[in-house]
């Protein structure tokens, strides 16, 4: 199979992204939390990035950041699909009235600005790395439902299904065998293109102040911070924002890549 340049280059920015988290210990110049007297320095040999409002070094701190931009990206697209495939696979193939119910739901979901639901419930159950993958992966998982529903409407009638049903298969069986191996490669897609929705979500949270709480990095609350200092050193939400752009355009590639 060959890959596109879209796939390659968002493989890439990933790849960095997720090398940047592993490897954080030991590629971070120095410690992301550990305060000292030199603050809102300006890039240098030393920080190459400069250092923040606390004299924290900031390239350490977007490094460590990734770590928690992609535990919310991937756990939340992890539950988003654990919970929305299965209602949009059952939707999809027994139709009917739990067809129907299954739907009135999902819309219902889909009309609520996404950012907004997520806002409401993260004041309501506080602002942790868990809460924020719970709630970013609830936020999320009717769009995966929708989605896995319109493609078991198309593979059911497909004659192999129909051959299965007169053969006496089972429902779970016809669904395990023959409907989620078809659609598992589009489910993969969409499931990058959460990854990239939850982290984008996740950021603007952080930056309205209910992300992961000090002094872990996080890449949405330096923003953040940074806009106050600005005129002393840029990079202070100049460079998050790019790790931020970076690993959103990275998933979003590769999941619209998937044909």
């Amino acid at each position: 199979m060959r890959l596109s340049s879209n796939a390659i280059i968002g493989a890439a920015l990933v790849l960095l992204a997720c090398t940047a988290a592993v490897l954080a210990p030991a590629i971070a110049p120095f410690d992301p939390t550990k305060s000292s007297v030199y603050f809102l320095q300006g890039p240098s040999r030393q920080h190459l990035l400069g250092t923040d409002e606390l004299g924290r070094d900031i390239l350490s701190r977007v490094i460590h950041g990734a770590r928690a931009s992609l535990i919310i990206g991937a756990g939340a697209a992890l539950l988003a699909v654990l919970i929305g495939a299965p209602v949009g696979l059952i939707a999809g193939y027994l139709g009917g009235r739990t067809d129907l119910i299954a739907v009135q739901v999902i819309d219902l979901f889909i009309a609520l600005p996404g950012l907004v639901l997520a806002l409401i419930i993260t004041v309501m159950v506080g602002p942790s790395l868990p809460n924020l993958v719970v709630v970013l992966g609830f936020v999320m998982w009717p769009v995966v439902a929708r989605l896995v529903r319109g493609q078991t409407l198309a593979v059911r009638e497909h004659a192999y299904v129909e051959a299965a049903v007169a053969a006496g298969g089972s429902t779970f069986w016809i669904l395990r065998r023959h409907v989620w191996p078809n659609i598992a490669r589009v489910v993969a897609a969409q499931f990058a293109i959460t990854v990239s929705f939850a982290i984008i979500t996740s950021a603007s949270l952080s930056f309205l102040g209910l992300g992961i709480p000090p002094p872990t990095p996080d890449w949405g609350s330096m923003v953040r911070s940074g806009f106050d200092y600005l005129a002393f050193n840029p990079a202070m939400s100049l460079a998050p924002g790019s790790a931020i752009a970076a690993t959103v355009l990275g998933f979003y590639l590769i999941g619209s890549s998937v044909e």
